[in-house]
């Protein structure tokens, strides 16, 4: 089987959205969400190698030094599946864009490494 990191995006605008709400509706979707969120997992259990995680604020380190930055980035999974294609429809009305401001999933083949001679 092959590994799959999928990456959960949100831009700010949608983010904006969902901070509009008031705080009953947003509370009652996030609960709703979580739940689905959960019975994804469940149905999918067999496939995921990592479930990931929410992820917090970005830095960026390179030759410069190290600087805050921003991305679209919300949270990562690990699936395992047999082709892209198969690993891809694990993701087909996803929670992250049913209830959540998420407005897509990325999805990548996690390579391995080079052998070294």
């Amino acid at each position: 089987m092959k590994k799959f990191l999928a990456i959960y995006l949100g831009s700010a605008n949608a983010m904006a959205r969902w901070r509009a709400a008031d705080e009953e509706t947003r509370k009652a979707q996030e609960k709703a969400g979580m739940e689905a969120w959960m019975q994804w997992a469940t149905t999918h259990k067999d496939a995921i190698v990592d479930m990931g995680a929410p992820l917090g604020k970005t830095k960026r380190i390179d030759k410069g030094g190290i600087s805050d930055t921003k991305n679209e980035i919300g949270a990562y999974t690990v699936v395992q599946a047999e082709s892209h294609e198969e690993a891809a429809k694990l993701f087909l009305d996803h929670p992250h864009f049913v209830f959540f401001p998420g407005e897509s999933i990325e999805l990548m083949e996690c390579l391995p490494l080079p052998k070294m001679q």
